[in-house]
């Protein structure tokens, strides 16, 4: 893989949570699927959004990890090719993504994301799904990423999923660049009366 000093891709990451909120029912996801399915299907969504946009998509891809001394997979990779630049290398880690249901393995999601590694294989832009036990775990999970991200400096989108008090599962989305926290928005994610799974924002599920 190679990178130059040409100017990065730039993702809207909020507009991608924004399209993941609004299409959760077409992932068809329903009440009899396991945790691994969920994790097959979003990533699969993920995989097919990236070819749309152009990239290459590879699910279960590698980068070295440089403080393991191996490399580590990745849940899903959009690799940028370009053929003007360089007609043997892909150019560009456009975004690294991993999800996570087990929520004891949180920490090490982001460690995955943020790992020491080579140059070429910096992403410009991460995206983690991760399951949390309650929503006072996100604020520390939210620092370790500020710690992490001073150094890999990505466009980052976190989304923490978790059973809120009423019990209705709740979905927040936060972005991060360089600097820190920048935006975060939240969802509902409910089954319909067929028992699939959709979600949708808070402020129109109360209209």
């Amino acid at each position: 893989m190679k990178t130059d000093d040409r100017k990065r891709t730039t993702l809207d990451l909020m507009q991608l949570f924004e399209g993941y909120v609004r299409n959760y029912r077409k992932i068809n996801l329903n009440s009899m699927h396991n945790r691994t399915m969920f994790t097959k299907r979003e990533i699969d969504y993920f995989a097919s959004l990236g070819e749309m946009l152009g990239f290459e998509s590879f699910v279960e891809d590698a980068k070295p990890d440089l403080e393991r001394g191996r490399s580590r997979p990745m849940d899903l990779a959009w690799w940028k090719y370009d053929a003007r630049v360089d007609e043997a290398n892909y150019i560009e880690l456009v975004l690294h993504l991993e999800r996570e249901n087990v929520w004891s393995k949180d920490e090490d999601t982001i460690e995955k994301l943020f790992s020491k590694t080579e140059e070429g294989y910096l992403p410009q832009h991460v995206i983690g799904i991760q399951n949390v036990g309650d929503a006072d775990r996100i604020d520390t999970l939210n620092d370790l990423i500020l710690q992490k991200n001073e150094v890999q400096a990505s466009d980052v989108l976190m989304v923490y999923r978790y059973v809120g008090d009423e019990g209705v599962e709740r979905v927040l989305g936060c972005r991060f660049d360089g600097d820190g926290l920048v935006e975060s928005r939240e969802a509902l994610c409910k089954q319909d009366e067929m028992g699939y799974w959709y979600m949708g924002f808070v402020e129109e599920m109360r209209k």
